[in-house]
């Protein structure tokens, strides 16, 4: 068997959780800081509408998730 070489067999993983942390810090004074993904120079003031927009599709994903994990 001289000469011969193993290869090893690779086994796939599943990754079930993904904790990520993030530290935000807050812009320096007199500075708004830009909303992401909007336009350059949009600052972070946003409408109560948009603000009911965003906390409902924060509580539709949530509640997709919890789902899926009571599904298991």
């Amino acid at each position: 068997m001289r000469g011969r070489r193993i290869i090893p067999k690779l086994m796939p993983i599943e990754i079930k959780e993904l904790h990520i942390r993030v530290n935000v810090t807050p812009p320096s004074s007199g500075q708004a800081a830009p909303v992401a993904g909007g336009t350059p120079g949009r600052t972070a003031r946003l409408s109560g509408r948009e603000r009911q927009e965003i906390i409902a599709e924060c509580i539709e994903q949530v509640m997709k998730i919890l789902e899926s994990k009571k599904e298991r």
